[in-house]
């Protein structure tokens, strides 16, 4: 896992620096912010993963997660004006609503895997 992160930091210091050369700074700045958010969701997507798993011996940690994930979800759609970005906050707001949702109904293992899809086409938007 520390090897993908590392090269997943690669990537993305790159993108930032290609951003740098070609675009002004309020331009990677708001790149930067995405990115750093977007991780930060990634984290607590897998926050949410083991908290599933865990959902047995401790049910509240599945509802942190998604907690997490939303208050991250609501620094990108506060920073950023790009469609795509928007289109993909939306996309995990509503796939984090679907779990949250399975839980409520007593769903002891929700799939979450849309979760996390979602929030791998948010980072992708990001690193574009």
């Amino acid at each position: 896992m520390a090897v993908s992160r590392r090269r997943h930091l690669i990537a993305v210091a790159a993108v930032v620096a290609t951003a740098a050369l070609t675009s002004g700074c309020d331009s990677v700045s708001k790149a930067l912010d995405c990115v750093h958010t977007a991780d930060a969701i990634a984290d607590s997507v897998t926050g949410l993963q083991q908290a599933v798993e865990n959902a047995a011996n401790d049910p509240t940690q599945a509802d942190e997660s998604l907690d997490s994930i939303e208050k991250n979800l609501d620094k990108i759609g506060d920073k950023t004006g790009h469609a795509d970005v928007n289109k993909a906050v939306d996309d995990v707001k509503k796939a984090v609503g679907n779990v949250r949702t399975a839980i409520k109904n007593g769903d002891r293992t929700p799939d979450v895997s849309p979760v996390t899809d979602a929030a791998g086409e948010l980072t992708k938007v990001c690193t574009k």
